[in-house]
């Protein structure tokens, strides 16, 4: 991606903010070029911060489950807010904890005073409540915290004809104050973070990408790359050939939690947003293959196969991440082509005549991108932008 970044962004972080609100603008944001601090009261860099997923699960409020391990890259005793360009809050019960600290609500106060761009999603809004920033403001949220934005001072604003979670793009600018309903909107959200840094992104494609997935796919390689595009301008579908518009995939997430593989635990509901029966190959410039477990599912749908073939033999980009690569193998799409894979797809790329390259974690050949697994995935989305032929300039 073309981009001459020479930005920063602070993210506050704690232990269970939700996942996706911290992990789709660190990695996107590092994508650009962009350095991303992460710091936590009472937390050096290095230490870990637990994560929260927050999805509805049939209930009548939304479920917490335990997420991925966050790790911190700085410290926040080091922290100079006039230093960097964006102050983003995740969401989650973490901010419940920092709303009572006097001096972190204070650093949120001085941050908004340099009239730079604070982004809040979903409940981390309290912390605006806290410093005092609402008053005379307009500002959405999570729905129970709008009892409390209008004490504040603030006027409440919601996204008419929101019927389902697809409906879900809000995202509010009020000065440098930008706050969004959650991470169901992060695509609009990412989109008004850049331009409020200035970003001017320009593309030279048409920009259509179609994502293919299934039950288990994992959590951050569907999810980062399908809302980082979106961002960005593009036209994204996701399909899962057994499920119609508007239905759930079910995500794993998967995780060093010290075991000699990573660990896998329930992630988020994934909605997808296409019906199979609609989709055709002639309408994309690109095609995304997420990993997790679903490519051992989807790898026995020969419309799949025939599909991921198809993109193939028409030129068209295709990308793969971990496990993906297993459906790139039954297409025959990795013969002669240089592949990021690590340990779980070693086997199965050179048994497809691809050739395994551990060195790097992303690697462009040719029309074909690929990465070892979801930590690569800032470089994933570089390299993939790249051949899109988008451009983002500060």
């Amino acid at each position: 991606m073309g981009s001459n970044a020479q930005k920063s962004a602070l993210i506050l972080c704690g232990d269970y903010m939700e996942d996706y609100e911290v992990i789709v603008p660190f990695f996107m944001l590092q994508s650009l070029g962009l350095r991303v601090d992460c710091a936590s009261p009472g937390k050096r860099a290095g230490d870990k911060c637990f994560t929260a997923i927050h999805d509805y699960l049939g209930f009548e409020l939304y479920t917490e489950l335990q997420a991925h391990f966050f790790t911190l890259n700085a410290n926040y005793e080091d922290v100079t807010v006039e230093s960097y360009d964006t102050l983003i809050i995740p969401g989650g019960r973490f901010t419940e904890l920092l709303s009572a600290d006097d001096k972190v609500v204070g650093m949120v106060k001085r941050f908004a005073e340099t009239g730079k761009p604070l982004i809040t999603s979903c409940h981390s809004q309290l912390m605006l409540v806290a410093a005092g920033l609402l008053n005379g403001k307009k500002c959405t949220a999570f729905s129970s915290l709008k009892p409390i934005i209008e004490l504040a001072g603030g006027t409440w604003w919601e996204q008419p004809g929101i019927e389902s979670v697809l409906d879900i793009t809000a995202c509010l600018k009020d000065g440098n104050l930008v706050s969004s309903i959650g991470w169901p909107g992060h695509g609009e959200y990412m989109r008004v973070l850049l331009e409020s840094m200035g970003a001017k992104i320009s593309r030279s494609l048409r920009n259509s990408v179609l994502v293919v997935l299934a039950d288990y796919v994992e959590d951050y390689e569907v999810n980062v790359p399908f809302r980082a595009l979106q961002s960005l301008g593009c036209k994204v579908d996701a399909v899962c050939p057994s499920k119609k518009k508007g239905e759930s995939c079910v995500t794993a997430i998967h995780d060093d939690e010290g075991a000699q593989i990573r660990s896998e635990k329930r992630g988020h509901n994934f909605v997808v947003n296409a019906n199979w029966s609609d989709i055709s190959v002639d309408d994309y410039d690109c095609l995304v293959l997420p990993g997790g477990r679903s490519p051992e599912l989807l790898v026995i749908n020969e419309k799949v196969v025939s599909l991921i073939k198809e993109f193939a033999d028409k030129g068209k980009i295709i990308a793969a991440i971990g496990q993906g690569k297993w459906l790139l193998a039954a297409a025959g799409a990795l013969k002669e082509k240089r592949c990021a894979s690590s340990h779980g797809m070693k086997a199965i790329v050179k048994v497809a005549g691809g050739e395994v390259v551990e060195s790097e974690g992303c690697v462009a050949h040719g029309k074909l991108v690929t990465a070892s697994g979801w930590p690569a995935l800032p470089a994933f989305l570089t390299e993939l932008t790249r051949a899109l032929g988008l451009s983002v300039v500060f």
